[in-house]
Order: C-alpha cells, then structure tokens, then sequence
C-alpha cells in the first residue's frame, strides 16, 4: 500500500560538519513537525532530486540554502519550473532559501539586498493578526527568530498577503491566498545552539567578525520559533 507523505526538499546542507551534531537542515524538520500519522520523504533537489506529483504527495517543505534563486544552476531553474506546475492544493511551506524560490517562481522577485547581512535574532512585526492568530493558535505583535540570509524578496507576489515583516526584511513571512503556500525569511528550525555556531563557523570568513559577536548575543534572547513551527505544522494538515 502506498503512503500519503510530506516531502522535504533539501536545498542545502550544514557547513563546517555541524550535520554530524544536529542533523541536516531536512532532518531538523523531520523531527520537528513529526506527528502522528504523519510521514516524511526527503528528496536531495540539491542533486536534482523532486517528488512525482501524485495523490500521495500531501505537502511540501523547502529547506534553506546558501545558493541564490537567480543563479543558473539546473537545480535551481528545475524547482521553479515544479513549483509552477505544482497542484494549487497541496500546501507548500518555504524556509529562507524556501520562501525565496516560492516568491521568484510565482511571481516576485528576489535580489542580493543591499541592507548587507540580516543575522541573529530578528523580530518581524505581524500584520495579519487575524491569520497570524488562526496559524499559531497566539495573538503577537512581533515574532523574534534566528535569521541568516543576505538575499531578500524585494517584490512579493501579487497572490500573495505580508503575514509579518519588518524595516530590514518587508517581506519576512508570506501567506498565498490562490494557491496554499506559506513561508517565513527566519530559522525556526535552528536551536540557539545551532545558530550560534552556524554563525561562528562563518566568522571572518562570510560574515565580519564583530557582526557575529553581536549576532551571537542576541541569540539568547527569547525566540517564537516553536510558534512558527506550530503555524508551519497547522498549516500543512495531518
């Protein structure tokens, strides 16, 4: 008998080795959003690899990546032609990289920004309370989440509402309203203990090394990750 499952599309690994401590970035969400009944199928479209769309593919999550939606890699150019010919009706959840390639496939547009590196703990300030309520299941002003990215969409879709942004990051989490789609620039999945080291093992090498000291410090803040993650499970059903 075959399976209804939710893919997980692996757009990108950990660098520095630190899948060997926490996972990879498809494994973090395995564990996060498992539920009873629910199951899992992780496609590495890094290397080419999509889901067959067919009855049994009941939604979709697409990781973060360090690659940029408008880089000419086959890989690239082969999720957005997917995700254009995707069912309306399966609902589709972008994380950074995720809901990057969602914006640029169904309409926006996405550029390197010139604001530099958003890193460390971010608040977006919701704008659709009333979705924002229905998603999480909490009223909230702001959501505050890791976040690492220089990339941003810089034009939404024209289907698609601003759940919650902020100065630096507009558009830091997006709701589709003519197809099922849901995504968010920040890390739910990241612990602070994985941020954190993600953001050091790119010291002085991607990133200047006083931007991650400070990046670093305000990760020990309180986060809303585990409100994103609960709005991001709602959202993709049993």
């Amino acid at each position: 008998m075959r399976k209804d499952y939710i893919a997980i599309l692996e757009t990108g690994i950990p660098p520095a080795g630190l899948d060997a401590t926490y996972g990879t970035y498809a494994d973090m969400f395995a564990d996060l959003l498992s539920g009873e009944g629910r199951s899992f199928k992780i496609f590495k479209t890094l290397q080419g690899e999509l889901p067959d769309q067919d009855e049994n593919l009941k939604g979709v999550v697409i990781t973060g990546s360090p690659a940029g939606v408008y880089e000419s890699d086959p890989w690239i150019a082969a999720l957005m032609d997917w995700l254009r010919t995707l069912d309306n009706e399966i609902p589709v959840v972008g994380i950074c990289f995720g809901h990057q390639i969602m914006a640029q496939a169904w309409g926006g547009h996405v550029e390197k920004s010139d604001k530099g590196w958003g890193i460390g703990l971010h608040e977006y300030e919701v704008q659709a309370h009333d979705l924002w309520q229905e998603l999480a299941g909490v009223g909230a002003v702001r959501i505050a989440c890791a976040v690492t990215h220089q990339d941003q969409v810089v034009r939404k879709p024209e289907n698609a509402i601003v759940l919650a942004g902020s100065e630096f990051t507009p558009h830091g989490a997006l709701y589709y309203t003519q197809r099922k789609g849901l995504s968010f620039q920040c890390h739910p999945e990241f612990c602070e203990d994985f941020a954190s080291d993600l953001l050091i093992s790119r010291r002085g090498i991607r990133i200047d090394p006083v931007l991650v000291d400070q990046a670093v410090e305000t990760l020990k803040k309180p986060s809303h990750r585990h409100d994103v993650l609960g709005a991001i499970s709602k959202f993709l059903g049993a």
